[in-house]
């Protein structure tokens, strides 16, 4: 097999720092039928593993949730040879043990978002990849293995409520979402989950928790600017405990890309529509996702 190539794909917080901790670096600005991703792509090394980090919100944090061009940066990852991507995101919490500043290991999603491209085949033909797991396992007990060496509280497992945004939840949404099950809100987890499963991409979030969303009162004698600073303060170290589980992982022998993988083979039985039906044009555009 070749050199394995990662996907880092950071959010608020990591897609600021991790950049400094790459070696080596090149940027690759790639095009995609979906257009250009949030920002051009860096490669070069951590460890002796090659990465692709890719910022999600772009130089600056120049897109908002909604905004994110998430087809582009999954497709743009793929046609440079990523089968692998860990993310990164900032959530809330929605559980009292879930303290702001722990990481998660997310192994569910609740996709409550409307406005997004979520699939790479709107007008290629019916195309149903299977969701049920959509963090691949293999990946993820990988980065639970390396949870185990460094010393910050990550959780093994989490239901993220993905959000539309970019307003957050009302309290009585919070109160739902935790109703649903949920154990932590964001708004960017999806439909990159989605998209990197149509990709044949494994695929792991690490929720980065900044606070206890809105569910649980504040303390009445805080002010906003106390309030903002405490949230600031603590994705900046649930930051700093992201990096540390991303450099473990990228420095670990583990291998991190395999090509048995369920998730490498997730368009086997997922194409619908009868191959007489489907343009050349259009599996000629998009053939990077069935590599």
């Amino acid at each position: 097999m070749a050199e394995e190539l990662v996907g880092i794909i950071g959010g608020t917080g990591l897609g600021e720092v991790l950049a400094e901790h790459i070696i080596d670096s090149e940027f690759h600005d790639v095009d995609t039928p979906f257009g250009r991703p949030s920002t051009a792509i860096m490669v070069g090394k951590v460890g002796q593993k090659r990465v692709a980090f890719l910022n999600r919100h772009g130089k600056g944090h120049k897109f908002s949730p909604s905004e994110v061009p998430f087809a582009a940066n999954i497709f743009a990852l793929k046609k440079l040879g990523v089968h692998t991507v860990i993310g990164s995101a900032a959530v809330g919490s929605l559980r009292e043990e879930i303290a702001p500043g722990n990481l998660v290991i997310v192994d569910q999603f609740i996709d409550k978002t409307f406005k997004r491209v979520n699939s790479f085949f709107s007008g290629f033909g019916a195309v149903h990849c299977e969701m049920a797991q959509p963090s691949c396992g293999r990946v993820r007990e990988i980065l639970i293995d390396a949870a185990r060496d460094i010393d910050t509280k990550t959780h093994s497992k989490g239901t993220y409520v993905c959000i539309e945004g970019p307003q957050f939840s009302t309290r009585a949404e919070s109160l739902m979402h935790q109703s649903w099950g949920g154990d932590l809100v964001g708004m960017t987890g999806m439909p990159e989950a989605k998209l990197a499963r149509e990709a044949q991409i494994c695929y792991v979030l690490v929720g980065l928790a900044s606070d206890y969303d809105c569910w649980k009162p504040h303390e009445a004698q805080k002010n906003k600017q106390t309030l903002l600073k405490e949230i600031i303060g603590n994705l900046q170290t649930a930051t700093n405990n992201c990096l540390k589980l991303i450099k473990a992982v990228l420095t670990s022998e583990r291998e991190l890309v395999c090509d048995d993988c369920h998730c490498r083979k997730s368009l086997e039985l997922a194409v619908w529509t009868d191959q007489s039906q489907i343009k050349m044009a259009d599996e000629e555009k998009l053939k990077v996702l069935f590599e």
